[in-house]
């Protein structure tokens, strides 16, 4: 399979799909709408949920939709790229431009490599990629939100389940690859929640506000 990998469109996707991911939505919305340097408010971190912290549900709302949509906008990028190609290649070439976009996110160029922890870029990304599987995460993450509260909670079991749903709706292998190279990385982003949730000190949606790490 890798034999047949066109090499520019290979350096494309991955370079273009890691300065994608590297965009800081999150700051460049705080910045322009007024609200200061995200990475100085709550937590520090560039996601839509720290930009809440600002007040400003606006602001977080395009922070969610930057930080999801440079995932996909790559996925489909590369996907418009290799539209004559087979469907492994296809497969494996926007899986590429996802995974890289989504480790732009974490650790972007433009920030010192210090980024957010990637739920909204894995979300966007998997949509992307595979629309069924996004939704099937996606409906695993409210039920599991409804059901316990806590919001980091929810993303960890989607996300866990991810590579299981690509096989469950039969797309490529590539692909589960991709959800479960992101799955991997979320956890490791998320080990200050995982510690607080193993102790039961994890903030519950609606509960007290407090600034989490």
């Amino acid at each position: 399979m890798f034999e047949s990998l066109n090499p520019v469109l290979t350096a494309a996707a991955v370079i273009g799909g890691y300065l994608l991911g590297s965009i800081p939505f999150g700051v460049i919305a705080t910045k322009l709408g007024g609200a200061g340097d995200l990475r100085s408010i709550g937590s520090g971190n560039i996601g839509a949920t720290n930009v809440l912290r600002t007040g400003r549900k606006d602001l977080a709302l395009l922070t969610l939709l930057g930080d999801g949509g440079k995932g996909a906008v790559a996925v489909l990028l590369a996907w418009l790229a290799t539209r004559e190609a087979s469907v492994e290649v296809q497969a494996t070439l926007t899986g590429l431009a996802g995974a890289f976009a989504f480790l732009g996110h974490l650790f972007p160029v433009w920030l010192g490599f210090k980024g957010g922890k990637g739920v909204a870029t894995f979300f966007g990304t998997l949509l992307a990629a595979a629309w069924p599987v996004g939704v099937f995460a996606g409906a695993t993450w409210l039920v599991v939100a409804a059901v316990f509260r806590i919001s980091s909670l929810a993303a960890l079991v989607a996300v866990a389940l991810a590579p299981a749903f690509v096989f469950l709706v039969k797309r490529p292998e590539p692909i589960a690859l991709m959800a479960l190279f992101m799955a991997i990385l979320i956890y490791v982003r998320h080990a200050p929640n995982i510690r607080r949730l193993l102790k039961g000190e994890e903030p519950r949606i609606g509960g007290s506000k407090k600034t989490a790490e």
